[in-house]
C-alpha cells in the first residue's frame, strides 16, 4: 500500500470514526434528555434529527468508502448498492433540508412580533416541527427513488462513460443527458435550500447586531441568553455547511463536464461532502449546554465505580 493510499485511507477512517462517534453521542444525549425531561424543545428535536441524518450519511458513504480504500473488494452486490445509495441520497437530502429548517425556525423565533401573522406563526411553530419532519422524509424518499435505478456493483474493474465511480458501487447513467439532468437537478435543489438558509442566517445576524444593546440588557434572562446562544450556533452550522457545500459543488460541476471522472476527484468530493456530517456534532456538543451536561454526567457516573473499586483495593 503506497503512501497516497494510506493517507487517503486514514483520512476517511478518522472522518468516519470520529463523525459516527460524535453523532451517536449527540443522539444518546438527546435520548437521555427526552427520557428525563419528558420532551425535547423544538430546536433540540431538530438538532437530534440532524445528528441522525448525518449518522446515516456517514454509515452509508464514509464506511463503505473507507473499506474500499483499504482494499476490500466486492463489498456489495447490485441489491446492496441500490439500498446503500438510496439511503445515502435520502440522508444527504435530509441533512441540507434539516439545516435549512433549523435556520428558518431560529430566524422566526428571534424575529420581533411585528404583526398578528408573525405572532400567530411564532405560537404555532413548535407544533409544526414534527409534521415538518414527516413531510421532509416523505418528499426526500420520493424524490430519491430514482437513485437505485442507476446503482450497480462494479463490473470487472471497468468504469463506463457517464458513470460515478464510488469505489464500492457504480452509478451508471448510461448517457450524457441522464448524467447532466441528474447533476443539475441535485444542484438546483441544494442551491435553493442553501440560499434559504443563508438568507435566514443573514437575517438572524442583522437582528442580533441591530438589537445588540437590547440583547446585552436582557442577558440576565436565562431564556434570552439561551435564544441568543442557539441563534449563534445555528448561524455557525449554516456557515460550516455553506463552506463545504461550496467546495463540494465546485468539484461536482467539474465532474459534470467530463465523461469519466478520475478516482482522486471522486474521493475528494466524498471527503468534502462528508465533512459537515462529521464536524457538525462537535459544534452541537461544544455549544449546547444540555448535551454537554449529559456527557459530563455520564462520564462522572462511569468514573465513580472505578474510584470506589480503587478505594477498596
Amino acid at each position: 500500500m503506497d503512501l497516497c493510499v494510506t493517507i487517503k485511507g486514514v483520512s476517511f477512517l478518522l472522518q468516519a470514526g470520529l463523525g459516527i462517534l460524535a453523532n451517536a453521542l449527540v443522539l444518546l444525549a438527546y435520548v437521555h434528555i427526552m427520557l428525563t425531561d419528558a420532551q425535547l424543545q423544538p430546536v433540540d428535536s431538530i438538532l437530534c434529527h440532524l445528528a441522525f441524518a448525518d449518522l446515516l450519511l456517514l454509515l452509508t458513504r464514509c464506511v463503505p468508502q473507507t473499506m474500499t480504500v483499504f482494499g476490500v473488494r466486492n463489498l456489495l452486490d447490485d441489491a446492496g448498492c441500490k439500498v446503500v445509495i438510496y439511503a445515502y441520497r435520502v440522508a444527504r437530502a435530509l441533512s441540507v433540508c434539516i439545516t435549512c429548517m433549523l435556520s428558518v425556525f431560529q430566524a422566526v423565533t428571534v424575529a420581533p412580533a411585528a404583526g398578528p401573522l408573525l405572532s400567530g406563526l411564532k405560537l404555532r411553530l413548535p407544533r409544526l416541527v414534527v409534521p415538518a419532519f414527516g413531510a421532509l422524509w416523505f418528499v426526500n424518499m420520493a424524490v430519491c427513488v430514482a437513485a437505485p435505478l442507476f446503482s450497480v456493483a462494479p463490473r470487472n474493474g471497468t468504469v463506463p462513460p457517464f458513470t460515478l465511480n464510488l469505489g464500492f458501487c457504480h452509478v451508471d447513467f448510461r448517457d450524457n443527458l441522464s448524467y447532466v439532468v441528474n447533476g443539475v437537478a441535485v444542484s438546483v435543489r441544494d442551491f435553493a435550500f442553501v440560499g434559504v438558509m443563508l438568507g435566514s442566517s443573514g437575517y438572524i445576524l442583522v437582528l442580533l447586531r441591530r438589537h445588540g444593546r437590547k440583547v446585552r440588557g436582557i442577558r440576565r434572562s436565562q431564556g434570552a441568553a439561551m435564544e441568543t446562544r442557539a441563534a449563534k450556533t445555528v448561524v455557525t452550522l449554516v456557515v460550516l455547511y455553506a463552506v463545504f457545500f461550496g467546495i463540494d459543488n465546485v468539484i461536482w460541476i467539474y465532474m459534470l463536464t467530463v465523461p469519466q471522472v478520475p478516482p482522486v476527484v471522486a474521493d475528494m468530493r466524498v471527503f468534502f461532502s462528508s465533512c459537515y456530517a462529521s464536524l457538525s456534532p462537535f459544534l452541537i456538543i461544544s455549544s449546547n449546554k444540555k448535551v454537554k451536561a449529559r456527557m459530563v454526567c455520564a462520564s462522572s457516573s462511569h468514573q465513580e465505580p472505578e474510584d470506589s473499586k480503587t478505594g477498596k483495593n
